[in-house]
């Protein structure tokens, strides 16, 4: 490529943000690079790659593990296309080929050696078959991990510490560092030892994009009521009110929990009071019960809506008012809109990575809006509580301890 490559490596440099270019000079293979939503991790990691192939005589393939969503979108392709690349690999600049796919076909590129890797939207929790699979190709491998939410628990960063060579295995990390409570019923970490180390290695992994958002995001909490009648009944008696059936796990007794606090008329009408307010909204939701409700008040209302979920995926509809109803499961990640500057939360997901990345659909760079709003719905209830606390501290609800509480 020569002197033309690097012409173009210089003119797409003087494009990015500093705080871009900033984590480019920190870049290095096994690195992980942390930016929240909308700050342009995607477009930071191909020029890390396009830096570093661009002027050698061999460039290397580039194999990008994302979201399905990601991936079917075609949306990194247009951050190739800003350096020149392509997956089609006559037309890319540097000839190679460059394949994106999405983090259940893994397994696929176990054998590929001497390629770089980008890893999108960070898949490695426990020790699976993702991790594993994740191992045996990092080392074989240049690769570098993208994430909005870096690891809340030192166990989350043990894959990418492992792929990195300051652990042999999962029972050398654990030996280390791990110290299980004797008595839970479950394994449980009661706690952690030699932090220090942990902290440096974080510290030298981890590239940090200091990005300067100038939206503000304002969170706003809406207490809804509920039957606490009903309530008492199932917390008590551990009896499923919709089956008249006695209760049988923790996840059926959390689930009709917030079933009872969900489905309360209270919580569609302070929806609806909000969305007054404003003309275009999305709605995250757990539960296809809440969608159930969310259907039939737009129908009544004749307001235009769109859904995506596990069944459909409908475009925001082209209309000066409308409402876009998200399952969390399915469109908490991957896609982004600056059409409008509010969400509800027509109930909170269990966990805090998955809240954050919703509230990222919006909060993007080039969001025309300079106040984001967040209407979080949920009543006084314990379990409502108990999950807005997990939240806060960043960790995950569990339903089993929950249940276990009494409460």
């Amino acid at each position: 490529m020569g002197k033309l490559s690097l012409s173009r490596i210089y003119g797409r440099q003087q494009q990015l943000f500093d705080y871009q270019t900033k984590a480019l000079s920190e870049l290095k293979s096994g690195s992980i690079l942390c930016g929240r939503t909308g700050s342009g991790k995607s477009l930071t990691a191909i020029a890390w790659y396009f830096i570093n192939n661009a002027d050698i005589s061999e460039p290397r393939d580039l194999y990008i593990i994302t979201t399905a969503k990601k991936r079917d979108d075609f949306e990194w392709d247009k951050e190739l296309r800003f350096f020149f690349l392509s997956r089609n690999k006559d037309e890319s600049c540097l000839k190679v080929n460059i394949f994106v796919d999405s983090w259940n076909n893994l397994k696929k590129y176990k054998e590929v050696k001497n390629a770089v890797f980008i890893f999108d939207e960070q898949r490695l929790v426990g020790y699976g078959a993702w991790t594993k699979a994740f191992l045996y190709i990092s080392k074989h491998n240049d690769w570098i991990l993208l994430t909005a939410t870096p690891g809340d628990t030192w166990i989350e960063y043990m894959p990418v510490m492992i792929a990195n060579g300051y652990y042999r295995n999962k029972t050398d990390f654990e030996m280390q560092h791990v110290v299980y409570n004797r008595f839970a019923k479950y394994p449980m970490i009661d706690k952690y030892v030699n932090v220090k180390k942990l902290e440096a290695i974080r510290d030298y992994i981890l590239v940090v994009m200091d990005y300067k958002h100038e939206v503000h995001t304002n969170y706003i909490y809406i207490t809804t009521t509920y039957d606490k009648d009903q309530y008492k009944r199932v917390s008590v008696d551990r009896w499923n009110i919709y089956d008249d059936e006695p209760i049988l796990n923790a996840s059926q007794y959390c689930y009709i929990l917030r079933k009872i606090c969900n489905s309360d008329k209270s919580r569609i009408k302070a929806i609806k009071k909000e969305f007054a307010n404003h003309k275009k909204v999305i709605i995250f939701y757990n539960f296809t019960y809440e969608l159930d409700i969310l259907r039939e008040w737009c129908e009544e209302d004749k307001i235009p809506y769109g859904e995506w979920n596990g069944h459909k995926h409908t475009s925001i509809p082209k209309t000066d008012t409308w409402l876009y109803f998200v399952q969390y499961n399915a469109g908490s990640e991957g896609w982004n809109c600056i059409e409008t500057d509010t969400i509800f939360f027509y109930s909170q997901s269990y966990s805090y990575k998955q809240m954050t990345q919703a509230a990222g659909r919006i909060d993007r760079v080039n969001t025309p809006f300079t106040d984001l709003k967040y209407y979080i719905f949920m009543t006084d209830s314990y379990i409502d509580k108990a999950v807005s606390r997990c939240l806060k501290s960043k960790r995950k609800f569990n339903e089993t301890i929950f249940m276990e509480g009494g409460q």
